[in-house]
This record gives C-alpha cells, structure tokens and sequence, in this order.
C-alpha cells in the first residue's frame, strides 16, 4: 500500500529519500510436502508456478491487475465518496463474493493457489471466509503483481522519518516524550486531528463527549491479537520448499481449510495449536538490516484477543514445519504478547493490530455509524486512525481524507490535499 496509496504516490517517497525495495518474490506460502506457492511480481509467472490452476488464478486477478488504480482507489477511499464506474465496483464485487462466501472452493482444484490467497486474507486478522478479509486478499494479491509487496531499505521507520522531515520542512513542529491525558493540554488550535482510536478518545477527552457518541465509541469492537516475535539468526530461515528463499514476506499456516480453522480457534478465543504465522525476512533485499553474516526475521502470530501467552514456542514449531532446522539459527529472540501490545501503542487494545474487527459494519461505519466518521461532536477535534475508513495499512489515505474536511470546515479552503502534497514535492 506504501506505494500503491494516492497519498504516497503524490509524496513521492523516492524523491523524500526512500528507496523500496522489491523483493523477487512479493510473498510465499509453503505447504506440507515441500512445495510453495510463490507470487511473483509477474502475474503470468505466478500463474504458470500455479498448474492446473494457474488459468484460474490469471482469471481471478488479471482484471484487478489491469486496473489497480481503480481498485487502490476503492479499497482506500472514505466509502462515502465513490466515483468509480459501475463495471469497477461489479469487478470486484463479484469477486469479494466468491472468496468470502461457500463459493470460494468452485474456482480451484489443487491445494496450493487457494492457499496462497487465503494467507493474504488472513492479514485482515479475522478468519478468512468472510467477506471483509476476502476483500482484503484480493486487493493485496492484487497489489502483490501491480506494484509489488516492497520493503523500505532500513525499515519502515524511514517512511516516518520522511514525512517527520516534510511536516518540519514547512515549519511544524513535532513533540514527542509526552501521553496527552486530557485535551485541555493541547495549545489552543483551530483545528486538533487525533491520530487515536475510539477507546483513547474516551480516555482523553470523555466528559467532553456527549452521552450518544460516548455509547457508540464503547461499542467499538476490537478483533483478534498478534503476538510479535523478533528473531536475530546465524543464517538464512533453511526453506524446504524452492523459491521461499527469495520471497520478502512468507505466510504460515498449512491449506486453507488449516488456516480457516485456526483462525476460527482465535476468533473464538482459543489459541490455536499451530497458529497463522506471517513472516518477513528483510535480509532477502536489504542486508543492512542485520550485522554482516547474520540475518533477521520479524513474525507474527494470530492469537486471542489480549492473549498474555508468549507464543514463541509455537511460532518455531511453525516455522521448523516447514524449514526444519530454523531452531538452531536463532541467536536471540524478542516477544511483544498481544496484552503487551498496547502498552507499545495505545491504539492496539488488545493486540489487535488493525484497529478494529474488521466485519462489513465496522469497516463502512468504522468508528461510529455516521455519515462522516472523522468529525467528533467537539468543536475543531477530528478523528484520523486506522480506525476509521479506509482501515489499516501504510496508506496515509485516512490523513487525506480528515484533511479535505479540515480545510474546508476550519480554514474555508477548498479542493483536493493530494493537490497540495504534489505541488510542495516540487
């Protein structure tokens, strides 16, 4: 999505100091047996690693492909404000169907393309049959061929430092150090655009809230956890399966009929036995992650919400299924429980990552059930967080949308902030 995004498009990390980095496989999902599915840049070849349905996967996503704009520009819109032709909305609507309902197993035949899409879906931390999570496969898959699945060179760090240096460049100012408790700390401002979600705005800001929004904000419902697990290695991840070796993000969980179980598990509050595991491996592109001769690996596993468990055990367990012998390569290894995460952003109640579950409800009406979600009843305060539209993920788009609403209702400015941000990239 970082370069996929409208927002980024019109920021231009490059030009801001970014290089990203496209690995030669934009993500791999092994199987039992030591075979992979691997998704290629290239539709074509990632379709001819696919077999007998290689013509499926083609059918699938060649529409997508050929008009991703479209289709970025959908799943990253405020969805309430959709210019997109009819025949774009169909194309992937029928398709959102298919993979989100009892239709999905009518298109492939063989083990391996199915899982490859369900590891992609499983990103939306909720189980995969289900429409939301279908969409969100899809339109990553999607992005998987257009544009790639890159890594910035030194981690998505430097992503925060371009846009810390851009804000500063045009004289803001940042402050950091400091956990705002109540509004009232904030210097007087025409308008307050609260990168925070429903729980912290309570927090900060609840006697100034009325009674209704207050009751629509403590319904927000958060979704499943992540346990994160950093490992620092003696050698690369030894892959069974060809082609795992060259793909910057390798998705663990077996056939998708495994993955839907395990995430159910989750879901239903129970921890899986062998949990949904995603992994990147920056070294594949990026050798300055790690000191010479060493490598990294960065992993999370799907666990039940505000699980305190420390899953590292599983996460080995997944991992040596299917690289037999990654235990002896770990040098060291950091653990970030779900209940732990929280305390790293206070927005990840729970250890879920996203923001939100993420259902057709609270994806459309995310935070709150009302026509514009970013607004708040305090006068001059906005909402701009993956809890509302368009969700998660390295987009920016949130902050383009509350924007338009800033300029025009706070500063009587009109027109579109993507305009603004390619005209100072000049």
């Amino acid at each position: 999505m970082g370069v996929a995004s409208p927002f980024f498009r019109a920021f231009d990390l490059a030009r801001h100091g970014v290089e990203m980095l496209q690995p030669d496989v934009a993500y791999a999902h092994p199987l039992d047996g030591g075979q992979a599915g691997l998704a290629w840049r290239d539709l074509d070849r990632t379709a001819d690693g696919l077999g007998r349905d290689g013509r499926a996967w083609r059918a699938l996503l060649g529409p997508l492909v050929r008009r991703w704009q479209e289709l970025a520009g959908l799943a990253m819109s405020d969805f309430r404000h959709l210019t997109l032709p009819p025949t774009a909305m169909a194309r992937l609507g029928l398709r959102v169907l298919e993979q989100g309902s009892a239709l999905w197993d009518a298109r492939f035949r063989d083990v391996v393309a199915p899982a490859l899409l369900t590891g992609v879906a499983a990103h939306a931390l909720a189980p995969p049959r289900a429409l939301v999570p279908a969409g969100v496969g899809l339109v990553l898959a999607t992005l998987g061929h257009a544009v790639g699945w890159p890594l910035p060179r030194g981690g998505s760090q430097t992503i925060t430092d371009a846009l810390a240096r851009d804000l500063e460049r045009h004289g803001g100012r940042i402050v950091t150090g400091h956990r705002v408790q109540h509004l009232a700390e904030l210097p007087p401002a025409r308008a307050i655009v609260l990168n925070i979600g429903p729980r912290e705005l309570l927090r900060i800001a609840g006697d100034r809230v009325p009674a209704r929004y207050a009751r629509w904000l403590r319904a927000f419902r958060y979704g499943s956890g992540a346990c994160k697990v950093d490992f620092a290695l003696s050698e690369p991840v030894p892959w069974t399966a060809a082609g795992c070796t060259l793909a910057g993000t390798v998705h663990l969980g077996g056939a998708r009929e495994e993955i839907v179980a395990a995430e159910r598990a989750v879901a239903a509050g129970r921890h899986a036995e062998r949990p949904f595991v995603l992994a990147v491996q920056p070294g594949v592109v990026d050798p300055g992650r790690a000191p010479r001769g060493h490598h990294t690996l960065s992993v999370y596993a799907h666990v039940p919400h505000n699980s305190s468990l420390d899953c590292s055990a599983a996460v080995i367990a997944q991992i040596e299924r299917f690289a037999p012998g990654f235990g002896d390569t770990v040098v060291a290894h950091h653990v970030i429980t779900a209940a732990q995460q929280q305390v790293h952003n206070p927005n990840y109640i729970g250890g879920n990552i996203v923001t939100g579950a993420l259902t057709p409800w609270r994806t459309l009406m995310r935070p709150v059930p009302r026509w514009d979600p970013y607004t708040t009843p305090i006068p001059g305060a906005y909402l701009c967080s993956a809890a509302t539209p368009p969700g998660p993920g390295v987009h920016g788009m949130a902050g383009v949308h509350v924007a338009r609403r800033v300029l025009r209702d706070r500063f009587g400015i009109h027109g579109d902030p993507l305009e603004f941000v390619r005209h100072s990239a000049r």
